[in-house]
């Protein structure tokens, strides 16, 4: 069978990669983001990614008139996916200038989601959700140069909200991150990603 993630696993060293700044967001993620994979800070290894992938690094305290004053796309890659390919952020950088549209990497949801219903003032447990109508926010989020001028400051917080909130404004393409792309939430899922990564 056919891998669906080979056009992540190595960039095309003959094709220019796409102008972009980027910044690595570990703020609000208590210490997870110093944790160690493959010898490595999930925040470092988030951050090799990125300069992989060609982004020119920024961070938070770069002022905002500067970002929007360059005209290229912004990366937020988030810490705690520190093994997302750098192929798979050029594809995302790439698609938003394309598109002209916010891109948003996203993985399947795998967990059995139940509705919670009320009755007689109890909660009880609900319907289960259909998984297939639900991704999980992963990284990157690549914003165009048309939406980075339009906002009035840095995307800053948990990526979910950061997605919801971009969603409610402008068009948004979400494409499936590979799976080393997963977002990481404790010590236990740094372990199993580490076991994906060797395989």
């Amino acid at each position: 069978m056919e891998d669906p993630y080979a056009d992540y696993d190595e960039i095309d060293e003959t094709a220019e990669l796409p102008s972009a700044l980027g910044t690595v967001a570990e703020d609000g993620r208590g210490s997870l983001p110093f944790a160690l994979i493959q010898g490595e800070a999930l925040v470092a290894a988030a951050t090799w990614s990125l300069g992989e992938s060609g982004v020119t690094p920024v961070d938070f305290t770069a002022s905002w008139e500067g970002i929007v004053a360059a005209e290229e796309p912004l990366v937020l890659h988030d810490s705690l996916c520190p093994m997302t390919p750098p192929a798979f952020i050029v594809h995302c950088v790439s698609t938003a200038l394309e598109r002209e549209a916010v891109v948003i990497g996203v993985r399947p949801v795998t967990d059995t989601v139940k509705k919670l219903a009320v009755e007689e003032g109890v909660p009880v447990l609900g319907e289960t959700v259909d998984r297939d109508a639900m991704v999980s926010v992963t990284s990157p989020i690549v914003l165009p140069p048309a939406v980075v001028a339009s906002l009035d400051g840095w995307p800053t917080g948990d990526f979910a909200e950061i997605a919801a909130e971009l969603a409610s404004r402008f068009p948004v393409v979400s494409i499936e991150a590979p799976p080393i792309g997963r977002r990481v939430s404790s010590e236990e899922d740094i372990r199993l990603l580490e076991g994906l990564v060797l395989s």
